[in-house]
């Protein structure tokens, strides 16, 4: 049941036997089962919120590419116990952030159910956070310091994103290079630790370390650019909230960054804070869904899976390299 679950939770929109979390499918088993056990609390209401978040799925992307990278780096199962705990760590504190980034957004949809936070609340959606970033350290701790460092310096990149998303909220000044700083900080950070952790700890180069960690950020700003897609084009059942989440929140999202800068009228939408609801929201997607806008972001999205596929290519041939490229292209399929 535990080995279905994880296949499931880890599986893309490829064809199951392109699937690249069949070739982990074990790691991924162990690490799910030592995730949920991780979820528990001496008290009960922590624990609740804790498994209805994670245990409502996810695509565990980012222990599918941790594993991916350290098989792929030659990572054997001597030190495979290393790279499950770093994956799970990763995980946790990307959890811990989607609560947070729910009660900062007052966001009521999380994966096509009602949010922790429209069901638990402000203060207890807070602490369950908070509880999965210190359960994420706990798993860390038995690490070499370099490597608890960097966990730990992804966290300082996440706070600081969300800072600067923030106070680029309802802004139509904000640049592409402006949104590029806040992603690589929100959604790039952990991809990139994860890439450099599990390279570490298959006991590669230092070249191929940085190499791995510059793969995990070209990944993460790719997933972030069609995720920005998916989030004006949906449809709502397939990404799992309202279409237009961002935009209502104010958020400076890629389509939005680009929008405002060609449109004059979704620029004083955005700038004036205008309230993105019915027949307002309507025009400003449409506005949003304008070709010029989407075959742009296509192409930024595109230009990250080519330099991640580039950096793959550099590693040993291996089925586990092909798999790490597939998972890569799927970024891109996601949208389409």
């Amino acid at each position: 049941m535990k080995r279905a679950k994880a296949t499931q939770l880890a599986a893309a929109s490829t064809p199951e036997a392109l699937n690249p979390a069949r070739l982990v499918e074990a790691d991924l088993t162990v690490a799910e089962a030592k995730l949920s056990r991780l979820l528990d609390s001496n008290e009960p209401a922590i624990a609740e919120i804790c498994h209805y978040l994670v245990d409502a799925g996810g695509k565990r992307l980012r222990p599918t590419f941790i594993l991916l990278v350290y098989r792929a780096c030659g990572g054997t199962d001597a030190k495979v116990t290393d790279a499950i705990d770093a994956a799970i760590a990763l995980e946790l504190i990307h959890s811990a952030t989607l609560l947070h980034d729910d009660i900062i957004d007052r966001g009521l949809l999380r994966r096509g159910k009602p949010s922790a936070f429209a069901r638990y609340g402000f203060g207890p959606s807070l602490i369950a956070g908070d509880y999965l970033f210190c359960r994420a350290f706990e798993v860390c701790g038995r690490f070499e310091e370099h490597l608890v460092r960097t966990a730990a310096q992804a966290c300082i990149q996440l706070t600081e994103g969300e800072v600067m998303e923030g106070r680029f909220r309802h802004n139509a000044a904000a640049t592409l290079a402006d949104y590029l700083g806040v992603i690589d900080r929100k959604t790039a950070s952990l991809f990139h630790a994860g890439g450099k952790v599990a390279a570490d700890l298959a006991g590669v180069s230092a070249r191929t370390i940085d190499a791995m960690a510059k793969l995990g950020t070209a990944m993460g700003l790719a997933f972030q650019m069609v995720d920005d897609l998916l989030d004006i084009l949906g449809p709502e059942e397939k990404i799992g909230k309202p279409v237009g989440s961002d935009l209502r929140a104010g958020i400076p999202s890629l389509p939005v960054v680009l929008g405002v800068e060609r449109n004059a009228e979704l620029r004083a939408l955005f700038q004036n804070g205008t309230k993105m609801e019915g027949a307002v929201l309507e025009r400003a997607l449409g506005l949003l869904r304008d070709p010029e806008i989407i075959a742009t972001a296509r192409r930024l999205a595109a230009e990250q899976v080519a330099i991640a596929r580039s950096i793959v290519g550099q590693l040993e041939p291996s089925p586990y390299r092909d798999a790490l490229a597939t998972l890569i292209d799927d970024q891109i399929s996601r949208e389409v």
